[in-house]
């Protein structure tokens, strides 16, 4: 299973999403949600699988 857990502007954890079963659908529902996550102070989001305790990547939500 795959989550997304979420961090502030100081990398501070704020929570993490529901349960996804594969990277495409984790992916697909943060092109939905990023905005919101953004205007409630989550400024990166880090997907991990959590069947495996690994970290898949990290990113951060607002344009460069």
């Amino acid at each position: 299973m795959l989550e997304w857990r979420y961090l502030d502007a100081e990398g501070r954890d704020l929570g993490a999403s529901g349960p996804f079963d594969d990277r495409e659908e984790a992916e697909a529902w943060m092109g939905e949600a990023w905005s919101d996550l953004l205007e409630r102070g989550v400024e990166e989001v880090v997907l991990v699988d959590r069947d495996r305790g690994r970290t898949l990547y990290r990113m951060g939500l607002r344009a460069t």
